[in-house]
Parts: C-alpha cells; sequence; structure tokens
C-alpha cells in the first residue's frame, strides 16, 4: 500500500468512506475556478459520483493525488501529489494540491509538497510543474515556499483568471 509520512500528515490512498470530504472540496472552490471544477447547477458532481471515483481510481503509484490525513485525529484534510498534465511534457508530472479551507494557513501544503517532492525525486524525475490561476496568493505562496518558479509561460484566460506555468528541478 502507498504511504507517505510527514511530522502531522499521512498521504495515503482515498477510502470510498472520505467521498464526502472530497466533495466538500468541491463546494468550497472559488468561484473563479472554471465550471468543471465546481459544483454545477444540476448538483453534479454529487458524493455518490466522487465514491465511484474513489472506489474506479487506482492506487497511487507515481502520479496520484493520495488523501492528507492528520497524524492523531484521523481527520481528512485534503489531497497532494503528482498528475499527469495535459499541457506538460510527460514525463514531468505537476504536482496538484487542495486543502479544505479549516485546514489553510497552518502549513499542511508546504509539508504535504515538501514530501511529494521527495516522493518525486526517489521517483526519477528530474522536473516537476505546477499551474495555478494568478489570483491564487496561498497557492503560489506555497509553490515558492518549495522551490517553484515561473517559468515565463502564461495562458491567458479573461474570465477564469491566467494560468501561471511554474517549474521545480529536482
Amino acid at each position: 500500500m502507498f504511504l507517505l509520512e510527514t511530522e502531522r500528515l499521512l498521504l495515503r490512498p482515498w477510502r470510498v468512506s472520505e467521498a464526502a470530504v472530497q466533495h466538500e472540496m468541491w463546494t468550497e472552490r472559488d468561484p473563479r475556478v472554471p465550471p468543471h471544477r465546481r459544483i454545477g447547477a444540476d448538483g453534479r458532481p454529487t458524493v455518490e459520483d466522487v465514491a465511484r471515483w474513489i472506489e474506479d481510481a487506482a492506487e497511487p503509484s507515481t502520479l496520484g493525488l493520495p488523501v492528507l490525513e492528520l497524524k492523531g485525529s484521523g481527520d481528512v484534510i485534503g489531497y497532494c501529489g503528482l498528475i499527469a498534465g495535459s499541457q506538460v511534457p510527460d514525463d514531468e508530472p505537476e504536482l496538484a494540491f487542495e486543502l479544505l479551507r479549516r485546514a489553510w494557513g497552518h502549513g499542511y501544503a508546504t509539508e504535504a509538497a515538501w514530501a511529494v517532492l521527495g516522493w518525486a525525486q526517489e521517483s526519477g524525475y528530474e522536473r516537476l510543474w505546477a499551474t495555478v490561476r494568478a489570483w491564487n496568493d496561498a497557492s503560489l505562496r506555497v509553490l515558492a515556499k518549495v522551490g517553484f518558479t515561473e517559468s515565463g509561460r502564461v495562458e491567458p484566460d479573461a474570465v477564469h483568471g491566467d494560468s501561471l506555468f511554474l517549474t521545480r528541478e529536482l
């Protein structure tokens, strides 16, 4: 079974019983996030939809978005991992993370990102990407803390905010 551990966190596969937590993240997303990443007018995705996604997902290998579980309490607060980016080289995945709002401001995203960076390096990756909306100051701060720098590549989006492409050598 996949498991990463930090001082305060366990990074492990999602459980179907945690679908409501992932659904809650969808409900908390900023209204500037593109509609396909928010709860739609039809109420989708539902908790049941999310449960099916978890059930169908493969256990993380070098790619995947493991859950962030607080040690001790067992509370699930978000995810952090690597994904295959659609606009980056195949052998250079993207770091992705998202936390419930109640977990913001405690350094959990930075702590988890450091663990994932170590995992990525051990897996043989030489460079990672991260894409983030220019208005997402909190995520930009986390990425700066773990050594990501702007690549100069920007995908303009007047409706949802420009996407910045950041990189980090491992």
